[in-house]
C-alpha cells in the first residue's frame, strides 16, 4: 500500500532535497492523514455515543484533532515549497517547522481538555453499553493508526521532516492510548466493572505526552539549534582535503528550512600563492560542497604566512599559550606587526566553545600573561571567535 501510493503520488520520490519533491511528500502524508482519522473519528464518535463511554469519545475527538493537523500539514507543506520572494529572500521553508508546531500546540489543548473531561467521569457512575463491536471497531482502529504511524514515520525519515516525524509520533501514541480504551471497555464487557473515566484519564496523559514531544522536535529548529554533527564533519573534512588549503575556521550554518541550508567559513590559503589561483581553488571549493551536501555556501579566503621561520616561531609559541589556558582553545588567523614603541604585537583570533567558563576578559588577560612571561616585548590583539557550529 505504501508502496503503491508512493509511486502513484510522487513519480520522483528519490529527488528528495527538491522543493517540489518534499511538497508532494508532505502533501501525500496530510492526504492519507485527513482520509483515516475522519474514517476513525465518524465511527469512534458513533460507537462512543451509543454506549456512553467517555474514553471512546475522547479517542474519538483525538481523531478528529489528527485530522485538522493533516490540513494543517498539507497547507504548510504546499506554503513551504513556495519560492523566495522580496520579503522572504531565504525562502519560505520554516513554514513546515511551524506547521509541527502548530500541531503538537492543538495535541496539547485536546489533551488537556479531555482530561479536564474525564476526571469528572471518575466521579460519576454511568452505566456503559459495550458490546462485541465496539471491541472489534476499537482494535480494527489500533490497527489503522499502527500503519498510519509507520507510514508517516517512513515519509518522515525520507525528507528528514520534524512535522511529520511528529505526526507519526501521535500516531504511534494514538495506537496505546486506543489500546487502554480496549482495555477499558474489555474489562466493562467481561467483567462488568466501569473504569470508564479512569482509561480517558490515561488517554488524555498519552495525549498531552505526544504533544509535549512534537512540541520539542519542531520548536528546537526555529530556536536555532545546532547543525547536524555528521554535515559539520563532512564539510570539515572536504575543505581540508581540498589541495592548498592549509586550515579552516569560523564556519557558520544557518537552516532556513529543510533544504535551505546556508554555510559560510573561512579557508586558509598560503599567502604566496597568486590570487587568481587562490580565487579558483576558492571557488572549485565551494562548486564541490554545494554539490555534496546540497547547500548554499560561500568561502571566504584568508591567507596565512606559511614560510616564514619567525612567523611560525611566533605562531607555535602562541598556540603553546593558548593551549595551557585550555585544550579546547584553537588559534587561527595569526600575523605579526612591530608595535608603537618597542616589541612586536602577535596579532590572532582564539576560537572559544559554547558556555565557556571564562569571560573574555580574562581569557585574554590568562594568554597575555603566558607570552609575556616568555618575552615581556610580547603584546597580544587577541579576537575571540565564538563557535557557532
Amino acid at each position: 500500500m505504501r508502496d503503491f501510493l508512493i509511486r502513484n503520488f510522487i513519480p520522483d520520490a528519490a529527488a528528495v532535497d527538491r522543493p517540489s519533491v518534499r511538497k508532494r511528500y508532505g502533501m501525500l502524508a496530510g492526504t492519507v492523514g485527513i482520509g483515516v482519522n475522519v474514517l476513525l473519528f465518524a465511527v469512534k464518535l458513533a460507537i462512543g455515543l451509543l454506549s456512553g463511554a467517555i474514553s471512546i469519545v475522547a479517542d474519538a475527538l483525538n481523531n478528529l484533532s489528527d485530522a485538522g493537523s493533516s490540513v494543517v500539514t498539507l497547507l504548510g507543506f504546499r506554503l513551504a515549497a513556495r519560492p523566495a520572494d522580496r520579503e522572504h529572500p531565504f525562502g519560505h521553508g520554516r513554514i513546515e517547522y511551524l506547521t509541527g508546531l502548530f500541531i503538537a500546540v492543538v495535541i496539547i489543548l485536546v489533551g488537556f481538555e479531555l482530561l479536564r473531561t474525564a476526571v469528572l467521569k471518575v466521579f460519576s457512575a454511568e452505566t456503559l453499553a459495550v458490546d462485541r463491536w465496539v471491541l472489534l471497531i476499537l482494535s480494527l482502529s489500533i490497527g489503522c493508526k499502527l500503519w498510519l504511524g509507520f507510514f508517516y514515520r517512513f515519509l518522515g525519515r525520507q525528507i528528514r521532516s520534524a512535522a511529520i516525524e511528529a505526526a507519526a509520533l501521535d500516531s504511534f501514541s494514538d495506537c496505546v492510548a486506543t489500546t487502554v480504551v480496549l482495555a477499558g471497555a474489555a474489562v466493562n464487557y467481561f467483567a462488568g466493572v466501569n473504569i470508564d473515566g479512569i482509561a480517558g484519564v490515561l488517554v488524555a496523559v498519552f495525549i498531552l505526552y505526544s504533544g509535549w514531544k512534537a512540541a520539542q522536535d519542531t520548536i528546537q529548529p526555529l530556536l536555532g539549534m545546532a547543525p547536524d554533527p555528521e554535515l559539520v564533519d563532512g564539510i570539515e573534512q572536504t575543505v581540508l582535503s581540498t589541495e592548498n588549503i592549509v586550515g579552516m575556521h569560523d564556519m557558520m550554518i544557518h537552516n532556513y528550512g529543510p533544504g535551505r541550508v546556508f554555510v559560510s567559513l573561512h579557508a586558509e590559503i598560503s599567502a604566496a600563492m597568486d590570487i587568481l589561483k587562490a580565487h579558483e581553488v576558492i571557488d572549485g571549493l565551494e562548486v564541490r560542497l554545494h554539490s555534496a551536501f546540497h547547500i548554499e555556501v560561500t568561502v571566504h579566503m584568508d591567507p596565512v604566512v606559511v614560510d616564514d621561520p619567525e612567523t611560525n616561531r611566533l605562531r607555535a609559541l602562541a598556540e603553546q599559550a593558548v593551549f595551557e589556558v585550555d585544550p579546547k582553545l584553537s588559534l587561527h588567523d595569526f600575523r605579526m606587526t612591530t608595535a608603537y614603541k618597542h616589541g612586536c604585537n602577535l596579532i590572532f583570533d582564539v576560537e572559544v566553545p559554547p558556555d565557556y567558563p571564562l569571560t573574555d576578559s580574562e581569557l585574554r588577560r590568562q594568554v597575555q600573561q603566558r607570552l609575556t612571561a616568555v618575552n615581556e616585548q610580547y603584546h597580544t590583539v587577541i579576537r575571540l571567535d565564538h563557535q557557532y557550529c
